[in-house]
């Protein structure tokens, strides 16, 4: 049976490389996406103003980024590094 929610916040299964930090930023990434697709709705139709809608989505970029930094994503500490 199909939820609502289901249809409305849809979730894609994780397929890259698996890890606690991985998995937690691919669902912090999927709810940014789900988020700016919202903004965007909203301010085609006239809901929220373009300024508006940049703010918030920018504030979100910011969060993400935040939780990029948070869990080491793109970094490798075990990797020795070149002089």
């Amino acid at each position: 049976m199909v939820r609502p929610s289901d249809f409305l916040y849809p979730y894609s299964r994780y397929r890259g490389s698996v890890n606690p930090e991985n998995v937690v930023f691919n669902s912090n990434l999927q709810e940014f996406s789900q988020r700016v697709s919202l903004i965007c709705g909203l301010q085609t139709n006239g809901k929220l103003s373009p300024e508006e809608a940049f703010r918030q989505i920018e504030l979100l970029w910011e969060q993400l980024q935040h939780s990029q930094e948070e869990l080491g994503i793109g970094k490798n500490p075990f990797q020795l590094q070149k002089d």
